[in-house]
């Protein structure tokens, strides 16, 4: 049985392609987005720090991963970083951070893993890749569907002042979040 909260050992590791250089120092795209609260957020209005960890797709129990998922790097370990992130909610929140989390899946999906996992935070769905495209994100295709590659950003007052790219291993990427807010807010 295929458990999606462990990685698997010997997963590739992602190399930075340089993808996500021209990041910083961006404002984020005035799109509202669906959530898994019931409601749009546009994330370039919400004032103050924000961590938007964006990912390929959380996989759901009793339902294949696509063919070849773990061989792609950074593509497996969603599940594990929605855990840490909500692991780690309260002290991003005492940090004064607000957590989204993002992807291509529909809010149908989403809300099924946000409820599965008690995440605190909404995620957000981005099936037509319209805030993907607008920052020119990282994506990849696989099985007909093209996602967002691993990539956490880190906004103030709407603009990218930081970001985690390649994100690895993913379940450390709330630690690395925290740290780096302790050390800039």
């Amino acid at each position: 049985m295929q458990t999606y909260t462990t990685l698997p050992a010997n997963l590739p590791v992602p190399t930075d392609d340089g993808a996500c250089q021209h990041l910083v120092g961006t404002s984020l795209p005035d799109i509202a987005l669906a959530s898994t609260q019931d409601t749009l957020i546009n994330l370039s209005h919400i004032k103050g720090w924000l961590v938007i960890y964006c990912y390929p797709m959380t996989g759901q129990p009793n339902h294949a991963l696509p063919l070849g998922w773990d061989s792609i790097p950074g593509a497996r370990g969603c599940t594990p970083q929605s855990c840490a992130f909500r692991d780690h909610h309260q002290e991003i929140q005492q940090l004064g951070a607000q957590v989204f989390g993002l992807s291509a899946q529909t809010t149908a999906y989403q809300t099924e893993a946000a409820q599965r996992l008690h995440l605190p935070f909404a995620l957000l769905s981005d099936t037509q890749l319209a805030l993907t495209k607008a920052l020119k994100l990282p994506t990849f295709e696989v099985d007909g569907m093209r996602l967002t590659k691993r990539v956490t950003l880190i906004a103030l007052d709407g603009k990218i002042v930081h970001t985690f790219y390649p994100v690895f291993p993913p379940d450390q990427n709330a630690a690395q979040v925290i740290d780096w807010l302790q050390q800039h807010v």
